[in-house]
This record gives C-alpha cells, sequence and structure tokens, in this order.
C-alpha cells in the first residue's frame, strides 16, 4: 500500500519512524529506552520486549506491575506464536464462599478478586524459548531504575494522583498499610518530576532474574505472598503460585480485505475485535470520517461486545466454539442487524460444533506484540511488604450467575480485557500492534486497523487519528 500517495490531514503532524536493524514501542520512553539498550547488546526483539515490559514495572507502576498478567504475540522464523500468562482464580475461591459472605459481585479490591500473577511466567517462558540473553541481563536496566530512582513523567504523576485520591477515599483496612507505605510515602502521590526510586522492587526483579522466576512461584517470593494472604484472610496460597504455568496457545485470526488480523484467543477478548471486523467487512467505507462509518463501527461493536460479555471465559467453560463465532456466516446473520438506527445489542446464538503495551522488532525480522496489566490502575490495593509487587485484581471479571460461562470458580481464568495484536499479509508479517484501556481495547484494535486498511493511514497518522468510544 502507497501510503505517500494518499492525503491524510493527520499527516502533517507527525511523520513515522524508519528503523534499518531494530525498534521498540512503547508508552514510556525510559522503558523504550532500555529496550533499545538490549539490541544495542545483541539481544534480539524477545530480550527487548522483557526488558521493555521490567521496565514498565517501575517506571509506570500506575498501570502495571510484578503482580499482574501478561499475553504476547511473537514472530519469528515465519510463525506467529501465542502466549498467555494470566492467571486462575486460587483453589480456595469459589461463587460459593464469596455467596456465603453476602457478596452478589466480586469487589475491585482486597484479596477476593487477586488471581494468580502471571507476568514474570511470561518473562520466563519467553526469554527461555526465544530469547538470546539472560534474564539478569535483560532485567539489568529496570533493576537499575528501581534502586537509582527516575523522574515521575508527567501522564504517570496525574494517574499517581488520581489512584491516591481513590485508594484513601476506599481502601480503609488494615491490609492496604503496604500500598500507602511504598507508594505513598509521605502521605501523598509524588509529584511529577519527582525522583522514585524502590528498593523492594529492585530486590524482587534481581531474585526473579537470578532464579529464572522460581523464586516468585516456588521460593522465597511466593513464601511472602502466601503469609500475607494467610495474614489478611486471603486466598491465595503458595500451592496456587507452585501449580501456575504460563500457556502457549494458537493465535486466532480472521482475513479482512486481504490482511490477517491476528489475536489472542480467549479466556481474553480480542475475540471481539475480530468478530466486529467479519462483520463490517461487509461493507464498503469511503470515508473515515463520516457519520455513516461511525455509526456502522459503533454498531459492530455493540453486537460483538454482546457474544462477548455472554460467551468469553475460559476455553473449556465456554458454551459456543470461538470458530463459529468467527464464521461468516455468522457474521453476515450479525451484519443483517445494523440499520440506520442504534440498537440495543444481545447475543446471538451461533451454530455450535491500568494496562501498558509495548511492540519490539529486530534485524532478524523477530517481533514481539506484549501487553501487561494489574487492571484498574495499581490493582487490588494490595502490596506483599518487603516486595514491591503490588497485586492485581483480575477476578473482578467474574460472574456470580451460575449460568454464566464466565462463573467464578477455583483454578479458573476470568474473562480477560488486555489483548495484543498482530497484522500479517500473504504469510508474511506486516507487524505488531495494540492500545491501552481495558475494555476500549477491541474497540481500539478495530479504529487502528480501519485506519490502516481501509483509509490508507500512515502507522503513525493511524495512532494520532482520534478515536471514539463505546461505553
Amino acid at each position: 500500500m502507497n501510503f505517500d500517495s494518499l492525503y491524510n490531514p493527520y499527516t502533517s503532524q507527525r511523520m513515522p519512524v524508519y528503523a534499518k536493524n531494530g525498534m521498540v514501542a512503547t508508552s514510556q520512553p525510559l522503558a523504550a529506552q532500555a529496550g533499545l539498550d538490549i539490541l544495542k547488546k545483541s539481544g534480539n526483539a524477545i530480550d527487548a520486549a522483557i526488558a521493555t515490559a521490567a521496565c514498565l514495572t517501575v517506571v509506570d507502576p500506575t498501570s502495571n506491575g510484578i503482580g499482574g498478567d501478561a499475553f504476547a504475540l511473537v514472530w519469528t522464523k515465519g510463525e506467529l506464536y501465542g502466549l498467555n500468562a494470566s492467571g486462575p482464580a486460587p483453589a480456595e475461591l469459589s461463587a460459593e464462599v464469596l455467596e456465603r459472605l453476602g457478596h452478589t459481585e466480586v469487589p475491585k479490591y482486597g484479596w477476593i478478586p487477586v488471581t494468580v500473577p502471571g507476568t514474570p511466567a511470561a518473562w520466563k517462558e519467553l526469554s527461555a524459548r526465544f530469547g538470546k540473553l539472560s534474564l539478569i541481563q535483560v532485567l539489568e536496566q529496570a533493576i537499575k531504575y528501581a534502586e537509582e530512582g527516575y523522574p515521575v513523567s508527567p501522564a504517570v504523576g496525574r494517574l499517581w494522583q488520581n489512584s491516591y485520591r481513590t485508594f484513601k477515599q476506599n481502601l480503609q483496612g488494615e491490609e492496604f498499610r503496604h500500598w500507602f507505605e511504598k507508594f505513598a510515602p509521605q502521605g501523598r502521590a509524588p509529584e511529577v518530576g519527582e525522583i522514585w526510586s524502590s528498593q523492594d522492587h529492585a530486590d524482587t526483579l534481581k531474585s526473579i532474574a537470578e532464579t529464572n522466576a522460581q523464586s516468585f512461584y516456588c521460593g522465597d517470593l511466593a513464601d511472602k505472598i502466601d503469609q500475607f494472604s494467610k495474614q489478611y484472610g486471603g486466598y491465595l496460597r503458595k500451592k496456587d503460585l507452585e501449580n501456575y504455568k504460563a500457556e502457549w496457545v494458537n493465535p486466532i485470526n480472521i482475513n479482512y480485505r486481504g490482511y490477517n488480523v491476528w489475536e489472542i484467543p480467549p479466556n481474553g477478548h480480542g475475540l471481539v475485535a475480530l468478530m466486529a471486523l467479519n462483520i463490517l467487512k461487509g461493507f464498503d467505507f469511503e470515508y473515515k470520517d463520516s457519520v455513516d462509518t461511525y455509526h456502522k463501527q459503533i454498531e459492530a461493536l455493540k453486537l460483538a461486545y454482546a457474544d462477548g460479555f455472554k460467551y468469553i471465559a475460559e476455553p473449556s467453560e465456554m458454551s459456543v466454539r470461538v470458530e463459529d463465532l468467527l464464521s461468516d456466516g455468522y457474521a453476515a446473520e450479525r451484519r443483517k442487524l445494523i440499520g440506520k438506527l442504534a440498537l440495543l445489542p444481545e447475543a446471538g446464538n451461533p451454530s455450535k460444533g491500568g494496562t501498558v503495551y509495548l511492540a519490539t522488532a529486530d534485524g532478524e525480522g523477530n517481533m514481539v506484540s506484549f501487553i501487561q496489566s494489574n487492571y484498574m490502575g495499581f490493582g487490588s490495593g494490595l502490596v506483599v511488604p518487603g516486595t514491591g509487587i503490588s497485586l492485581h485484581n483480575r477476578g473482578n471479571n467474574f460472574s456470580l450467575d451460575k449460568s454464566h460461562d464466565n462463573y467464578l470458580k477455583p483454578g479458573k481464568r476470568p474473562y480477560h480485557t488486555i489483548i495484543p495484536g498482530f497484522l500479517t499479509k500473504d504469510n508474511q508479517a506486516i507487524g505488531p500492534f495494540g492500545v491501552m484501556g481495558g475494555f476500549m481495547q477491541p474497540q481500539g484494535h478495530l479504529q487502528v486497523l480501519m485506519n490502516t486498511i481501509d483509509f490508507g493511514l500512515n502507522p503513525q497518522a493511524t495512532l494520532d487519528a482520534p478515536r471514539w468510544q463505546w461505553k
């Protein structure tokens, strides 16, 4: 596609960046530089992705952390691999337990929504299978920033202050004291430009690097998580950590106007983006910024989300097959529902048969689409004493409705909002893509792809273009 021949009002703002030997893109410059440094030290795109991700847990703790989950799509040697590093509910936690406690839904904060963290396992698996350097080398810069400190960026500073106000208002129990001691030690969030450091975080990263994450799941860090959970009536135990392993999965895809769009399969909701695109490929779009284009995009996403909210869950628990949801026949049936007026979406019945994103590439042709998150900013509000580990709250997405596919069960993974994407054409890599923002992510994927494929925007213009969000 010849982007340069197409007029587009966004190209006057920022032009694309080109590089011969590698590239790292993420939301925080210090983390991106850490990934580039790894490429300069003969690491590959996978090493760079891990270095960037680890650094982001330090320089952007408002959106992700060691105690969260991660997903990745890795292109290497002409093949695409998927990694699902989301964790399940603890063995001692069930919907029945919550119902006896009087809960009608899973809480946002505290121990109840804490599922097994998968991020350290993601780093380990990626490094072991595709990396060239050791985790000790790859995590070096993240450890340095945690020890020596870094200036809090404007965006992170604003989010930090928002989180502090929210937690100050909502987190009253003794178990939350460690979050305030770690992330607001002076009785406030750090100011923009203030130097922030955390020796506990540095020590934890060192332990993960030196043991290839074994300390987090089987060793000293696992013991500390287990002890903290028991102390405050939590459900996560060392045996849950010991039994956990990140899962290599086959990515799912659809063909959209000659391009193959790839996502991680459920329990993630990349499926929503694919279902919406499958509906939209039956329409022709002349203009990007028109009422008709926006109307059809939004209606397609509403229909896809209706199906996603009903059916996406742990794959073994889904009552319909992914291939049926992505079939052209089902997309055609859903497409017929889109008329001139906005609709109230309902799930169909197919035939049965706080987040950070980064992308890396190297001179060998390897590419990584990687995303990790603690969810809702800092997550559960819990920080494991002496570790700097801020635990996520992904269990909040579970349903307590027994008839729902996403019903909470011990050892089950919840519906997950973070999704990496990848684009190929004619079995050749075009590249990784992704956005941040919880339930905005499939909506962002759709708009980024249509901006690129339907409307001919270059990559930078695609990202700069305004986006809408349906809530």
